[in-house]
């Protein structure tokens, strides 16, 4: 793992960032040769793990497919 002082982290901060980014390898942060701290990449997401979240726990009343008030009662299709 590449190691980078304390100093050079707060100059070069958004650089350090955007390497960790684009390489997806962690950088150790040290202090006087010490770890302080370690800047890793975030773990992958998925963004299509909302899809079937709520299985089981709705149920629907009532027909979801017609208009929820008589089409006789809308004014715009009236001539």
């Amino acid at each position: 793992m590449k190691e980078i002082a304390i100093s050079e982290f707060k100059a070069k901060c958004l650089a350090i960032l955007d390497e960790v980014q684009k390489t997806k390898q962690p950088i150790r942060v040290t202090r006087r040769g010490r770890p302080i701290a370690e800047v890793s990449p975030p773990a992958p997401t998925n963004n299509r793990d909302w899809i079937g979240s709520m299985k089981g726990r709705m149920e629907i009343l009532g027909d979801i497919i017609s208009p929820a008030s008589d089409p006789d009662d809308w004014e715009v299709l009236r001539d």
